[in-house]
């Protein structure tokens, strides 16, 4: 699947999860992105400062230690001004809204499918480079 507009774009892929982190690492490489990996929130926080060109972070919000609404608002304190997008397995209309009322700036939702992960992320830095 040929994607230009994630080529060469930093993503970081933020899951506690090895088996779901190396699948969206598998999805994601073959577009040509640029690929970072935190296995919690702090590490999370940490890439993001280490990284200030991170088009997108991909952030779990369960996580252990510093969760992903915490990991959310750290990094745009900090100044990130990449787009941090939640993946939650949670659906219901609480827990969607208390994701738009947060720090992420969009959300996908468990089980991620590849051209769905795509399609979103690639919409949000699309519009994203065409603000900057």
């Amino acid at each position: 699947m040929e994607n230009t507009i994630l080529k060469g774009k930093k993503i970081l892929i933020v899951e506690d999860d090895l088996p779901s982190r190396l699948y969206l690492n598998k999805i994601l490489e073959k577009t040509g992105a640029i690929l970072i990996n935190a296995g919690d929130g702090g590490e999370a926080v940490i890439m993001a400062e280490k990284n200030p060109d991170i088009a997108l972070i991909l952030l779990d919000i369960q996580l252990p230690g510093l969760n992903g609404y915490a990991a959310a608002t750290k990094i745009k304190k900090s100044g990130h001004k990449g787009k941090i997008v939640a993946q939650t397995a949670y659906s219901l209309a609480d827990d969607l809204e208390k994701i738009r009322s947060s720090d992420f700036d969009d959300y996908i939702i468990k089980p991620i499918y590849p051209d769905q992960l795509i399609e979103k992320i690639s919409t949000i830095i699309a519009k994203a480079n065409l603000v900057i």
